[in-house]
């Protein structure tokens, strides 16, 4: 039996979704932004966008891996950002760890794991 993956918005390089049996993997999502409150909330803007576009939403998120540049300076204010985002009851499991972003200007990515609704 061959096992169907699905890829899209390849690039050469990566694909910004790719699915398989219902599940959605997003790669990773930076944002522009002054700080790290404005670029939480372009990169959750962007998760919306993305899952909507694939049949999903935050309701259906079963796991987020959060990259923080300076894990201890912004990790309140990038929770503040999220607790208003998330869904009370459908909070997906979620890892934050520092980490050295590919671009000098970004505070915070996201990895998300979804279903299709």
């Amino acid at each position: 039996e061959e096992i169907m993956i699905k890829y899209y918005e390849g690039d050469g390089r990566l694909s910004l979704v790719t699915e398989h049996n219902g599940v959605l993997y997003l790669t990773g999502r930076t944002s522009e932004g002054k700080d790290i409150k404005e670029q939480t909330q372009g990169v959750l803007n962007i998760i919306d966008e993305t899952l909507a576009k694939y049949n999903s939403d935050k309701e259906h998120i079963v796991r987020v891996q959060i990259f923080l540049k300076d894990v201890l300076r912004d990790f309140d204010d990038m929770n503040e950002v999220w607790e208003a985002w998330v869904v009370e009851g459908k909070e997906p499991a979620r890892a934050t760890v520092s980490a050295d972003m590919a671009l000098e200007d970004r505070l915070v990515e996201m990895v998300v794991t979804a279903v299709v609704k």
